[in-house]
């Protein structure tokens, strides 16, 4: 989860929502991502999304089914989707988002069991460091709103 930080990290320093994500298979890292949404002009390009298409591709396979993916924030349903589809195995996040996560904050898609694929969920895992970040960046975000109101 610290690299999936350092990722995070990298989305902050360039003006992005400051999410993380990686992929492993054996506890080896196949692929990190982070948020490059405001980048891109990508409402899609999540840190989870791009970091199962940069799996897929690395690998030469849509099925992750032994993978893991840790990410900063709780995912949201696209990505808890795209998670499902690609058949990851387990998904370990961070802090919780009250406002989209899936898994159980604001609705909890595994609430129901899938037919074809189960996946596991843990939670909390270095909670606080990826909380700390959100609220910096957050607060950043608000200060900056401030300041060029006072400006114009």
């Amino acid at each position: 989860m610290a690299l999936a930080i350092d990722e995070a990290r990298k989305a902050f320093n360039c003006g992005e929502v400051p999410v993380g994500a990686l992929l492993t298979i054996n506890d080896k890292i196949i692929s990190s991502a982070y948020n490059k949404i405001e980048q891109n002009k990508d409402a899609t390009s999540h840190a989870e999304i791009i970091c199962i298409r940069e799996s897929a591709k690395i690998l030469g396979d849509w099925r992750l089914s032994s993978s893991t993916l840790y990410v900063t924030l709780e995912p949201c349903c696209m990505c808890v989707g795209a998670a499902i589809l690609s058949r990851v195995k387990k998904i370990i996040w961070g802090c919780p988002d009250n406002r989209h996560g899936a898994c159980g904050s604001w609705i909890n898609i595994f609430k129901n069991e899938h037919q074809i694929h189960k996946v596991e969920v843990l939670s909390g895992l270095m909670e606080e460091e990826s909380k700390e970040l959100m609220r910096s960046f957050f607060k950043m975000r608000r200060m900056d709103k401030k300041h060029k109101k006072i400006i114009q």
